[in-house]
C-alpha cells in the first residue's frame, strides 16, 4: 500500500502465489468493519484487478472466531449520538463495496468460517465462490438491534429457497453452514482445517484463471454441510412467512404447533416492531427490485432515516454499550407502528435527514 489516505493496519493485503488475500485484521472485534476498512478495501480490489498476475481475490478473518461480525455499530451509535454530520459516512462507502464484490470481475472467494453477520454478509455472500465450515454462525440479526437488514440483503434475502430469507431476515437468527447453503448464502462446505490448504491451491492456479478453474479446486476439498433446520421446516416456513404484513405472519404461527414454530414466535416477540415491519416491506420490495444497486439505494434511505429515531439508538445500547439485553423499543407494539410511520423511512412524510440521500 503506498496511499496514506487508506492505510490501515486493520485490514491487510497479501499475496499466495497468483491469489490476493483480503485479511480483516481486527480479531478483538471480531473483525468488525470500520470506514477506514471499507475504505482501503475498494481501491485495493480495483488495483487486483488491473494486476494480470493475480489469478483470484480471497477473502478472510484474522483470529479464530470469525470472519467478520459486521458494521461496527458502536462508533455509528456514538456519531449519531454526537449529532455528527458524517454519521452515514460508513455505510456510504460501504455499500459500493458489495456493490463491487457482486460485480467483480475475477473469482471473489469468501472465507465464511466462524461468526459471519450483517456486514460480514455483505462483504462475503455478494461474491461468487462461498466457502462456509462446520463452524460458520451466519445472520442478517439487525431487527434485534433496531435496525433493518441492509448490505444488500433486501436483495439476497428474497431470493432464498421459498420463505427463508423472510424468516432470516424477521427473527435474525443464527443459521450454520447447511442453511447459509440452502438459503443461497453461500456455495461450498469445506471443513475449517483445510481452508489453508484451499487458499494454497488455489494460489497455485496460473493468472488467467476462470471461475470455473476456482470452483473446481474448491470442489475437490467440499463436503456435505449436513442436514438444514430451514429445509426441514420449508413447508411450514413456506405457509407462514407469506404473507405481507408481520401481523398476518404471527397470527399464523399463533396456529402451528411444535417447538420451531414456538421458537420463532418467541424471537421474533423480541425485536423492535418498527424493524420487523420495515424489514418485511424492504423484503418484499426487494423481492420486486430488478437490481442489486436498487436495494442498496433503498437499504442506504432507509438506514440514513433510523439515525432519526430511538429505536436503532435503543437497540445498540442494550446488545452492546450496557449490554442488558433488555431493549425498550418505541412504539413497544406492532399495532402502534402505522403505514404512514413506515413511509416516511422511504422519503415518504418529510425532508431526509441528509441532503443527498442516494448513494
Amino acid at each position: 500500500m503506498t496511499d496514506s489516505a487508506v492505510q490501515t493496519d486493520e485490514i491487510l493485503f497479501d499475496r499466495i502465489g497468483s491469489a490476493a488475500i483480503i485479511r480483516l485484521n481486527r480479531p478483538k472485534a471480531l473483525n468488525s468493519l470500520n470506514l477506514a476498512m471499507v475504505h482501503a478495501m475498494k481501491p485495493a480490489m480495483e488495483r487486483f484487478v488491473e494486476d494480470g498476475e493475480i489469478s483470484c481475490v480471497i477473502l478472510t478473518g484474522e483470529g479464530e472466531r470469525g470472519l467478520c461480525a459486521g458494521g461496527d455499530i458502536r462508533a455509528i451509535y456514538q456519531l449519531g449520538k454526537a449529532g455528527d454530520p458524517e454519521v452515514a459516512r460508513f455505510w456510504r462507502e460501504e455499500f459500493p463495496v458489495n456493490y463491487t464484490i457482486a460485480r467483480y470481475p475475477k473469482p471473489y472467494v469468501a472465507l465464511m468460517d466462524g461468526i459471519v453477520m450483517g456486514g460480514g454478509v455483505g462483504v462475503a455472500s455478494h461474491g461468487k465462490h462461498r466457502i462456509v465450515t462446520e463452524r460458520t454462525k451466519l445472520a442478517m440479526p439487525e431487527t434485534g438491534i433496531g435496525y433493518v437488514p441492509d448490505v444488500g440483503a433486501t436483495w439476497l434475502l428474497p431470493r432464498a429457497r421459498g420463505e427463508a430469507g423472510t424468516w432470516m431476515g424477521l427473527t435474525g437468527e443464527i443459521v450454520g453452514a447447511a442453511d447459509a447453503i440452502y438459503a443461497g448464502f453461500a456455495d461450498y462446505h469445506v471443513p475449517s482445517e483445510r481452508l489453508a490448504e484451499v487458499v494454497q491451491a488455489l494460489g497455485a492456479l496460473g493468472a488467467g484463471a476462470s471461475d470455473a478453474d476456482v470452483a473446481a479446486v474448491i470442489g475437490k476439498f467440499a463436503t456435505a454441510p449436513g442436514e438444514s433446520r430451514l429445509e426441514g421446516q420449508r413447508a411450514l416456513i413456506d405457509r407462514v412467512f407469506s404473507f405481507d404484513t408481520v401481523e398476518e405472519i404471527l397470527a399464523a404461527l399463533e396456529k402451528e404447533e411444535g417447538e420451531f414454530a414456538a421458537f420463532t414466535r418467541g424471537v421474533i416477540a423480541k425485536r423492535s416492531p418498527t424493524s420487523l415491519k420495515l424489514t418485511l416491506r424492504l423484503l418484499r420490495a426487494g423481492r420486486k427490485s430488478s437490481s442489486l444497486g436498487e436495494c442498496l439505494e433503498r437499504e442506504f434511505t432507509v438506514a440514513s432515516e433510523l439515525l432519526r429515531n430511538h429505536d436503532f439508538y435503543e437497540g445498540v445500547r442494550a446488545a452492546v454499550i450496557d449490554k442488558d439485553r433488555n431493549p425498550q423499543w418505541q412504539p413497544a407494539t406492532l399495532s402502534e407502528v402505522t403505514e404512514a410511520d413506515l413511509d416516511r423511512y422511504f422519503l415518504g412524510g418529510h425532508q431526509p435527514l441528509f441532503a443527498d440521500h442516494r448513494l
